[in-house]
């Protein structure tokens, strides 16, 4: 193989792992945010459904692929050249892999955008088709996040009304066990304390990482909190499978030129493999701050966002509308936080200044490598 096409496989795979780091959790946020599930329990069910989506990917999200090899954004000769292709790749892949260290979620997608669009600035100038860049892939990538959260802050509400009418209540743990108390046992002058003195009972509310707000009772003969537990692991495979599938053609159309290793072929299972190594082996960062730093929320409320998120990014793969899965669960997030008053506002515009700042650092790295290459 050609040492170009060799450095591109390199910059695929380099993207793809970035990308299984910093979106892979994003399913399963939820489960380990509620306490329904610990981390590398959340991360396995995360890593098994992301690689059945991106499977899936070999027939179902083929024109995906064709809109992420920059066809139409660019000039065709430049599509056609693997050097401008690898500046592509290693440009988002640079912004992917800084954001996931400094520990926040950002879009793949974006960053592919910003990688295409610097390095076709670099090597074409005014040649960037504008229309295109505005209608297919701007608006969805700006509205999408809004769109997440209108749809489900609202809903939340509804849900939120009918529980009560249902007279669902919720239960929060308690820690209760025995107390050691020192007794003090006098040995001449000087007091000793005995370290097997009398239990006192206790009872206090746990630690914050411990405890879990649930709903229980009894609705329709179908105990509460265990189905929703069922639907929340359902709803977050349901996000992982759709973040394959749409992610993992758009990483492979960086090796659409290449017809051994295009999205129809093995190109798809090296980035569907690079995927789940990065998400297993580089995700903690990005998990804590979806789980823990975004909102507060339990089991009903996880499985709510991860519904809303999956519906809209299945939605979007199978018309070839290229979402970020991150600005979808994000907005989730937004508008659950919103609804229930346990945002962190301070976290979330963190969030939104790392997505303003995602491509043009994409494009920055692209441009300047594809000068180089």
């Amino acid at each position: 193989m050609p040492i170009n096409l060799v450095f591109l496989v390199v910059a695929a795979l380099l993207i793809a792992y970035a990308n299984g780091a910093n979106d892979n959790f994003k399913g399963v946020a939820t489960l380990f945010g509620s306490r329904v599930a610990p981390y590398r329990k959340a991360l396995s069910w995360a890593t098994v459904m992301t690689f059945l989506g991106s499977l899936t990917a070999l027939i179902a999200a083929q024109s995906l692929a064709k809109v992420f090899s920059g066809n139409g954004l660019v000039p065709d000769e430049l599509t056609s050249s693997p050097e401008f292709l690898t500046a592509v790749g290693l440009g988002a892949a640079g912004a992917v892999l800084l954001a996931t260290w400094l520990g926040f979620p950002i879009s793949t997608t974006h960053a592919l955008l910003g990688g295409l669009l610097g390095a076709g600035f670099a090597k074409a100038g005014g040649a960037i088709d504008v229309g295109l860049l505005a209608g297919t892939f701007l608006l969805p990538l700006l509205i999408s996040p809004f769109m997440s959260a209108a749809i489900t802050a609202p809903l939340y509400r509804a849900m939120s009304a009918t529980r009560r009418h249902l007279k669902i209540t919720k239960e929060m743990c308690l820690c209760v066990g025995q107390e050691s108390a020192p007794s003090f046992v006098p040995l001449g002058s000087v007091a000793a304390i005995s370290p097997a003195g009398p239990g006192t009972l206790s009872v206090s509310v746990g630690r914050s990482e411990e405890c879990v707000e649930r709903y229980t009772g009894v609705s329709f003969g179908i105990n509460v909190g265990r189905a929703l537990d069922g639907l929340h692991y359902a709803s977050a495979g349901a996000v992982s499978f759709a973040r394959g599938l749409n992610d993992t053609p758009k990483i492979a159309g960086l090796l659409f030129l290449m017809p051994a290793l295009g999205a129809s072929g093995w190109g798809i299972l090296l980035v569907a493999a690079a995927i789940a190594a990065g998400g297993w082996l580089s995700a903690r960062r990005v998990a804590y701050t979806m789980s823990e730093r975004i909102t507060g929320m339990n089991h009903g409320q996880g499985f709510l966002a991860n519904a809303v998120t999956a519906s809209l990014v299945l939605a979007a793969s199978f018309i070839s509308l290229p979402v970020s899965t991150t600005h979808v669960s994000c907005g989730a997030l937004f508008g659950l936080g919103a609804a229930n008053g346990r945002a962190h506002w301070g976290m979330i515009g963190q969030i939104f200044l790392s997505w303003l700042i995602t491509l043009p650092v994409a494009a920055l790295l692209a441009a300047s490598l594809a000068v180089v290459l």
